[in-house]
């Protein structure tokens, strides 16, 4: 169990994991997807997404009991099917798919959503979107979570328009991601992504888990809608940038 040794993996693996904590807050969504394109500049991407898999359990453990009484148990309910069927697609076809390429698809799909919130802004009165889009951008949630851990971008295309409460935004999506990535587990094992070392590199990063969870929370209670969900489009802007440029450059 000798883990990874060298210095500039944990250069840029210490400000992943931060900033993955912290987006697991719910303050600063959007931000959590960065982590795995951040430590992909130092090791290869399953590596990177094989080593945030038992960070992501501690801290969705975390996220959850902190806003165990802010859910929106009716819209998790409805998310969670679909997000499992991404999951079991992205398990099959993992062998076959350029990561980088999802990525950059990825990225593409997040940016164009900014633009389209920031050009044409929705009105007060403007309906909820479609149900069947809700299905479709979880499953796809659940696919890019599974072969990039970016499952945020996709389901931040529906459920940001619902214009929750930051914490029943962070309450719902820290219950939904606990279920999702516990699932990934089996699959990830299956594919021969869990190892000695990458568990071992895990552990030495792990104490950073609950500090960014925490910096989050902090910030996340005590910051108005308005400029929470600025946060979240900034997150989902440098996100997008990183998946478009890991995908196509």
């Amino acid at each position: 169990m000798t883990p990874i040794t060298d210095p500039w993996f944990y250069f840029v693996a210490v400000p992943a994991v931060l900033l993955l904590g912290i987006s697991k807050s719910g303050f600063g969504a959007g931000f959590g997807s960065l982590a795995v394109p951040m430590m992909a500049l130092a090791i290869s991407v399953p590596q990177a997404a094989a080593i945030c898999m038992p960070l992501l359990l501690v801290m969705d453990l975390l996220g959850m009991a902190a806003f165990r009484k802010d859910v929106d148990w009716r819209l998790l309910r409805f998310l969670l099917p679909p997000a499992l069927i991404g999951i079991v697609i992205g398990a099959l076809s993992f062998r076959t798919l350029d990561s980088r390429l999802v990525a950059g698809v990825v990225g593409v799909l997040t940016l164009l959503f900014l633009a389209q919130r920031l050009l044409f802004p929705p009105r007060a009165d403007h309906p909820p979107p479609a149900r069947w889009l809700g299905r479709l951008l979880s499953a796809t949630s659940g696919f890019t979570s599974f072969v990039a851990h970016a499952g945020g971008p996709p389901l931040n295309v529906y459920v940001i328009p619902l214009k929750l409460k930051p914490v029943v935004f962070t309450g719902t999506m820290a219950f939904l991601f606990f279920v999702v990535n516990l699932s990934k587990w089996l699959p990830y094992a299956w594919l021969g992504l869990l190892d000695w070392r990458n568990l071992a590199t895990s552990l030495l990063l792990l104490p950073l888990a609950p500090l960014g969870v925490w910096i989050g929370v902090r910030m996340a209670r005590r910051i108005s809608p308005e400029l929470f969900y600025r946060v979240v489009y900034v997150g989902m802007f440098l996100t997008g940038i990183k998946l478009v440029w890991d995908g196509w450059f």
